[in-house]
């Protein structure tokens, strides 16, 4: 089993920053790319960045600039740097992993998610 725990959100006015981690665990012989999302109330869940274990990222155009996805190979870990944050950005954030274990590879393991509350 592949555990994900995130941790890092919550209530930041207007303009501030946050710094989401992301921590697998369990029985992984590779993470090759994890990734952030994230669900407001209502609406379906959306893709915010994704890193692959050579450090290829993805953003979403809307973010570019103002997130920043990193991660640490060595401690199966990955961030998500968030500036300038807007009420918008109002969400559960969680994270994904394309995970390798001894049974195959896997891209269906989540975290619980963290809330991000950008508010006044």
């Amino acid at each position: 089993q592949v555990q994900l725990v995130e941790s890092g959100g919550g209530l930041v006015q207007p303009g501030g920053s946050l710094r989401l981690s992301c921590t697998a665990s369990g029985n992984i012989f590779r993470i090759y790319a994890m990734g952030w999302y994230r669900q407001a109330p209502g609406k379906q869940r959306e893709l915010v960045a994704t890193i692959t274990s050579g450090g290829v990222t993805n953003y979403v155009d809307s973010m570019k600039g103002r997130f920043t996805i990193s991660r640490d190979n060595a401690q199966n870990t990955a961030y998500l740097q968030m500036n300038s944050l807007k009420p918008e950005d109002t969400a559960v954030y969680y994270c994904n992993a394309n995970v390798g274990t001894n049974r195959g590879t896997f891209s269906g393991y989540w975290g619980q998610g963290t809330q991000v509350t950008v508010s006044s």
